[in-house]
């Protein structure tokens, strides 16, 4: 389990409205005595209620609003074979 200082939690909001809940913790490659070597984790999905959780008991929690483009639509040709 981490420490306050070594996790953090966060919601990504998207305009459909949906919401993913993620945390991130910092692990080292080296040493934890060599802060060159600190780097964040991949993100791992929680619960919505792990994240309020957790919020509540003070720990680094912060919304981002995601805005990303519609994928683009590619037309295809019939090619006869």
């Amino acid at each position: 389990m981490h420490s306050k200082q070594t996790v953090r939690y966060f919601c990504e909001k998207y305009p459909s409205g949906n919401c993913y809940y993620y945390k991130q913790e910092i692990i080292t490659c080296k040493s934890w005595n060599e802060p060159g070597s600190l780097q964040w984790g991949r993100k791992r999905p929680v619960t919505k209620q792990t994240f309020m959780l957790r919020k509540k008991e003070g720990y680094k929690c912060q919304t981002v609003a995601c805005h990303k483009s519609p994928a683009a639509i590619l037309p295809f040709r019939k090619v006869k074979a």
